[in-house]
């Protein structure tokens, strides 16, 4: 399966692209499709913010696109 969202498109990017993903990014506690700095911040920028390590960033993408597919 080819990945179309990655760990460097920003939230905005993301949500503007694929509504569907935002309960994902709220289950791992980013609800950053509200924050102002979320349309610059890519996900792993945002994941690390909110402490979260290098495997759960692949996980979320994982799992984001599996949904965008």
């Amino acid at each position: 399966m080819s990945q179309t969202i990655n760990k460097d498109m920003t939230f905005g990017d993301l949500i503007r692209q694929y509504p569907q993903t935002a309960p994902v990014l709220g289950k791992y506690g980013l609800h950053c499709i509200g924050c102002h700095i979320g349309v610059f911040e890519t996900l792993e920028q945002g994941m690390k913010a909110h402490g979260l390590d290098d495997n759960a960033v692949e996980t979320l993408v994982e799992e984001l696109n599996q949904l965008s597919n």
